[in-house]
């Protein structure tokens, strides 16, 4: 008894994807279920472990896929080159996140009704766009993640509340991309929330992360106030 792991294939077309979820046994009946969207890397260890954190707290989480099994990047230009093809092509990006999601509602241990979403880095963009979508999830939450507003959705609807947790620092995201994401998602009617950690930068819940020449290093006190806030927001979600 306690926390169990498997992986899912599932698949877009002829693309074979791969899965990772995490529950714990002991659960009683079915449960919510969040998916967990990768960095531009591809599915690794950072997000399994954080499906795994999510098993700790009772809920089931899935580590998604979205560029195919056993893709991975190994370095900057590689991460670059796995995920330069969705952000020109959102429509892709955001059929995925649809298949990731349809694929967690199947899973028996999960709750088909309460399911959530989170992502780190390009996955935090990813979860936005299956909010833009006006998906069926009760909410999505951004981990330093990008804002680049689709070019594919006009007027959108979001049904799902939103979590975006942010460094204020972050080059990637600057505070004028901030404030037009808000803009988006007021206009969209979503019910929104924006944390900002001063004198942070992006990828700040990973430990790997320190390169500041990048822009990318790791701050304990984001991690460890972003997860905090994560977690009251799925207790109101659910």
């Amino acid at each position: 008894m306690g926390i169990r792991t498997r992986t899912i294939e599932y698949h877009d077309g002829d693309v074979v994807l791969e899965g990772y979820m995490a529950w714990d046994d002991s659960s009683s009946g079915a449960i919510p279920g969040i998916l967990v969207s990768h960095a531009w890397a591809g599915r690794g260890e950072h997000e399994e472990r954080r499906a795994e954190k999510l098993a700790e707290l009772g809920y089931a989480g899935f580590a998604l896929d979205l560029y195919g099994k056993g893709v991975r990047g190994k370095n900057k230009e590689e991460n670059a080159a796995l995920m330069q093809p969705f952000m020109k092509d959102r429509a892709m990006l955001q059929r995925r996140m649809l298949l990731a999601l349809a694929e967690l509602r199947k899973q028996k241990e999960v709750d088909a009704g309460k399911v959530a979403a989170l992502g780190f880095c390009f996955g935090g963009l990813c979860v936005l766009d299956l909010a833009r979508t006006g998906a069926d999830v009760l909410g999505v939450a951004s981990f330093h993640g990008l804002f680049a507003k689709p070019d594919n959705l006009d007027r959108m609807t979001i049904a799902a509340k939103v979590l975006v947790m942010h460094g204020w620092n972050d080059p990637m995201a600057t505070p004028d991309q901030v404030l037009a994401l808000a803009t988006e998602l007021t206009e969209a009617g979503a019910d929104w929330q924006i944390h900002a950690y001063g004198n942070t930068l992006h990828a700040f819940t990973n430990p790997e992360a320190n390169d500041p020449t990048l822009g990318t290093v790791y701050s304990g006190d984001a991690d460890r106030r972003s997860w905090n806030s994560l977690q009251l927001f799925l207790a109101e979600i659910f």
